[in-house]
């Protein structure tokens, strides 16, 4: 991919949120809302691959959902990129021109088994995305599915099968297959092998990296393990409670870290060698209620650096070092512990 392409953006997202209501009484009155996703900005660029991690509850998978509008945002923008150069805002579309231009962007889920309705052939979910979004013939159908299911690795004579046949990570390449069915640009991977044993977790992983250099794809990979998303990302995003802490290149995040609860997170990653000993770090407290966060910075009652502006202010999101962004009073000052 030359460098021009490489430059170009693919998603824009700026000031989403996603606020669930929370009712109370016999009326469902509104007495509240869950800030799931509360202000981010993101860009992810054409064929990278952007991880995004954090604790659950974080509002990692409720992000994802909402940029391809599986759930509807409460605000913001949603800027795609289509094959013309086109720029839509997905946010802003109605149900039928979404419809058009959903082909373009489409989701892994985590588990492989749910996700797949157990009425329907290996045949009828892989094609039920080229149904839904052009016309196709039955006979071109059939030689779609069966071209996918090769190019992920599985046997074509499996198709009549369903999904209670296949193992935990053969049924994860049916979603994949499923996924690619429509040829996207965008794929958001919803820790699509958190569900499946450590080795057939490598299996899956590779074969995404494969796919993603065959078809030019791009990639938002949400995940809660660190060592996953080093092995798989470009760029790395940081979120907590709703807001995106810290943005940087995977090695630059890794290796020096400029937010709190980021290097909380570093500490937990197992190292390869068992001569190295380090401390890890406990954070105190649980993850914040969306519904009633804290004052200030959010991370605050649980950071081992607060100080008394912490409560009192929230961070500005700023550029600390070259394309390193975060979110913390104490970003420039703090020297804080990576993985190396």
């Amino acid at each position: 991919m030359s460098d021009q392409n490489e430059t170009k953006i693919l998603l824009k997202v700026k000031g989403l949120k996603k606020y669930f209501p929370v009712e109370k009484g016999f009326l469902r009155r509104v007495v509240g809302h869950i800030k799931a996703v509360d202000g981010v900005n993101l860009e992810i660029k054409e064929g990278e691959t952007l991880g995004l991690v954090g604790e659950s509850g974080a509002g990692k998978t409720t992000l994802g959902r909402c940029v391809v509008r599986a759930i509807e945002p409460t605000e913001g923008s949603i800027e795609f990129r289509l094959g013309d150069d086109r720029v839509v805002d997905l946010a802003k579309l109605d149900k039928k021109s979404l419809r058009e231009v959903r082909r373009h962007a489409n989701m892994i889920f985590q588990d492989p088994f749910s996700s797949l309705d157990p009425r329907w052939t290996v045949l009828d979910i892989v094609g039920e995305p080229l149904k839904n979004t052009k016309k196709v013939s039955i006979r071109e159908l059939e030689e779609r599915v069966k071209a996918l299911m090769e190019v992920v690795g599985l046997e074509v004579k499996h198709l009549k099968r369903y999904p209670h046949a296949f193992s935990g990570g053969q049924r994860q390449r049916i979603g994949v297959a499923r996924a690619l069915a429509t040829n996207p640009k965008l794929i958001i991977a919803d820790e699509p092998v958190s569900a499946l044993d450590v080795s057939i977790q490598a299996q899956i992983l590779n074969l995404l990296k494969d796919l993603q250099d065959e078809f030019q794809l791009t990639f938002l990979f949400i995940a809660h393990d660190l060592s996953v998303v080093e092995h798989i990302s470009t760029r790395v995003a940081v979120m907590y409670v709703g807001k995106i802490v810290e943005l940087a290149k995977t090695d630059d995040l890794f290796a020096n870290p400029k937010h709190p609860y980021t290097e909380a997170l570093l500490s937990a990653v197992p190292k390869p060698d068992p001569d190295i000993v380090t401390e890890r770090i406990v954070l105190k407290g649980e993850i914040p209620n969306p519904a009633n966060p804290p004052s200030g910075c959010y991370f605050h009652p649980r950071c081992p650096y607060q100080k008394d502006v912490c409560k009192e202010a929230e961070p500005s999101w700023e550029e600390v070092t070259p394309k390193h962004f975060a979110a913390c009073h104490f970003a420039r000052e703090l020297s804080l512990r990576g993985v190396g």
